[in-house]
């Protein structure tokens, strides 16, 4: 291993991260990856509800979940819960951390001020670049646009109308706030008045670097136990992570297929997947039990795909089986029947019921707090960017 970090400095020993880690997205897990880098050991922070709440606003998952999330990340040693929202040079002495690593936007408090000044003036803060084109702001978005079409079958709508009443009044809401973005934007520019650098929206351009950074690399081992489970892993979330986990303990080697965006949209309906198959790809190689994945895996297990891989355990969650297939072609199809016809089909129990439709549920009922947050975060910014004379 190189004595040198990303930036030509010094490696260290122990490297500090910080982070809310909200709706854990493979942006932070890029971030975590090349802080992984600056040294030996990677220490990351997770802040509490309580200071979250404080600073930024309500977060999505609770902290038990988003401790839970950091530590499944392949490039995390250890997990100090309950971190400081502002990094001081006792917490890094603390934990025995040479320094910290934060990615090259800004943090602030809720007086504005910027969480990495204390060790930022005693030369003990290093900077990686930050993964462009994905935020929790942008996949708040997207999961709000997603329930348009979400509760509109016969059966379902004496059950589903009030919940349906107030997805359909966020949609609104959600819309209305875009244009208005826009508008907005649009005045901003034309008036020269200044925006925060750190919030402009951006689109993420996946390439092949990408994948083979976050890829193991390794084949499996004649004597590897292959194990194989698929689905569209969406808004990877922690019943994801507790589900991979129990798949890993039948083998040494797990394949995760990851289906194309078309075919979740077929069996989901509506405006799914929320994160394209390249994000999705990302997302959970990001997590230690994954050895490798397939791009756009077909809905049904073929013999093809058993016999190629040397699946030895096919695995199956039984909170999540995708039993509301809206696609009749896909609905007459066991996408199992080959693994149960051999004798390798498992079912498991994750142990967790978080769904995407929970989490868009607590993104419903938190909706206008999350408005005025953001609105909140994007003046301070641009305030501390002004100052700095980045706009």
């Amino acid at each position: 291993m190189s004595g040198l970090a990303p930036d030509g400095l010094p490696k260290g020993n122990r490297v500090w991260a910080d982070g809310c880690y909200d709706m854990v997205h493979f942006g932070h897990a890029n971030q975590l990856r090349q802080a992984k880098q600056f040294g030996q050991k990677l220490i990351v922070g997770v802040h509490n509800d309580e200071e979250i709440r404080l600073h930024k606003g309500p977060p999505v998952f609770n902290e038990q979940e988003r401790y839970r999330m950091v530590a499944g990340i392949k490039w995390v040693d250890e997990v100090v819960e309950n971190a400081p929202y502002a990094t001081t040079v006792e917490t890094l002495d603390k934990y025995d951390c040479d320094f910290c690593v934060h990615g090259d936007d800004i943090t602030l408090t809720a007086d504005g001020k910027d969480t990495y000044q204390e060790v930022k003036d005693h030369q003990r803060y290093r900077e990686c670049k930050r993964t462009c084109g994905v935020s929790t702001t942008d996949l708040v978005g997207r999961m709000l646009l997603l329930t348009k079409n979400h509760h509109t079958q016969d059966e379902h709508i004496e059950q589903h109308v009030e919940r349906a009443r107030s997805l359909s009044t966020a949609i609104l809401e959600y819309s209305k706030r875009m244009q208005s973005k826009k508008r907005r934007l649009n005045r901003l520019i034309a008036d020269n008045v200044a925006m925060s650098p750190w919030t402009r929206v951006s689109r993420f351009i996946p390439t092949t670097t990408t994948i083979l950074e976050f890829a193991e690399g390794r084949p499996p081992k004649p004597t590897d136990k292959v194990v194989y489970v698929t689905g569209s892993f969406d808004l990877f979330h922690i019943g994801h992570l507790a589900f991979l986990e129990k798949a890993k303990e039948f083998g040494d080697y797990l394949i995760v297929g990851i289906l194309s965006d078309q075919t979740v949209n077929q069996y989901k309906g509506s405006n799914h997947p929320i994160m394209s198959i390249h994000e999705r790809v990302l997302s959970v190689l990001a997590y230690k039990p994954v050895n490798e994945v397939v791009f756009g895996a077909p809905y049904e297990i073929t013999s093809d795909i058993l016999d190629q891989f040397n699946v030895q355990a096919v695995i199956n969650g039984f909170r999540d089986n995708n039993s509301s297939v809206v696609n009749s072609s896909l609905a007459s199809i066991d996408p199992f029947a080959e693994a149960k016809r051999r004798g390798i089909y498992h079912e498991v129990d994750s142990g967790s019921d978080m769904t995407t439709d929970l989490i868009i549920d607590r993104i419903i009922h938190h909706r206008l707090e999350y408005e005025t947050r953001n609105k909140k975060k994007e003046k301070k910014e641009a305030d501390v960017a002004k100052a700095m004379n980045l706009i």
